[in-house]
């Protein structure tokens, strides 16, 4: 996909995060622009989820900048949260209430209109198969309904930004073809996805760019073609894995 005229989305710009003596991320820059899927990966404690929560402002870092749409996250945490939507690895709901009162709980917050509300809930439940489970207790749910649903949630704004981390784990292949359909048409219509996995199959097929990062520091980043060339996403992750 040619993003190069395409507006910035996302600017991440020496992000650092220490904890103790530990840096997490380390002087850490890329950018993601409109219409771009932006893989992330990187083996447990390299420091993805901890880029993805400064992203989103739910961690403060110690030093660079995030802009979102030109937004910086440090001087308007609120703007910036109301142009994205953020998936955690283990999306954590509220038990009590049914899944189409979480769902227009969710709407409320970011000021949906009732008739837009109603068609997104009825495009994307209907995708995943959900909609006859949305009058039920999210408690009552398993982790790939729970999934699910957060990945509605997500949508329901039509935010310029999505962030995830690991968004394919609990889903069933069905339901993860599903949300890569709408990761790319969310792309196709402006916006930007990006996201962490350990599933580097689907980050080949599925992504315009990668970023590769090992312990807090990023070691490579650019398109499909230019990280991997000739070689597969695996291999070239397990390689630079073993380098010093």
């Amino acid at each position: 996909m040619e993003t190069n005229n395409k507006a910035e989305v996302l600017s991440i710009e020496r992000l650092t995060k220490t904890y103790g003596e530990k840096k997490a991320v380390d002087d850490l820059s890329l950018s993601i622009k409109a219409g771009e899927i932006y893989g992330f990966i990187g083996h447990n404690g390299a420091g993805k989820t901890t880029t993805l929560k400064s992203v989103v402002g739910i961690l403060a870092f110690d030093a660079g900048e995030i802009k979102v749409n030109g937004i910086s996250v440090r001087e308007d945490p609120l703007a910036v949260k109301r142009e994205i939507a953020y998936i955690p690895d283990n999306p954590e709901l509220y038990g009590y209430m049914t899944g189409i009162k979480y769902l227009n709980f969710i709407a409320d917050v970011f000021r949906v209109p009732a008739d837009v509300r109603e068609e997104r809930i009825r495009k994307y439940a209907d995708a995943f198969g959900l909609t006859a489970d949305l009058a039920q207790a999210i408690s009552s749910y398993s982790h790939g309904m729970k999934q699910k649903l957060a990945v509605i949630s997500a949508w329901i704004h039509a935010p310029k930004l999505i962030v995830m981390d690991e968004p394919f784990v609990g889903l069933d292949p069905k339901a993860a073809h599903t949300l890569k359909e709408m990761m790319r048409e969310l792309c196709d219509e402006g916006g930007a996805i990006f996201f962490s996995t350990h599933v580097l199959e689907v980050a080949e097929k599925l992504c315009d760019k990668v970023a590769i990062i090992k312990s807090g520091k990023l070691i490579r980043s650019g398109t499909m073609e230019e990280v991997k060339g000739d070689e597969s996403l695996e291999s070239v992750f397990l390689e630079l894995e073993e380098d010093a």
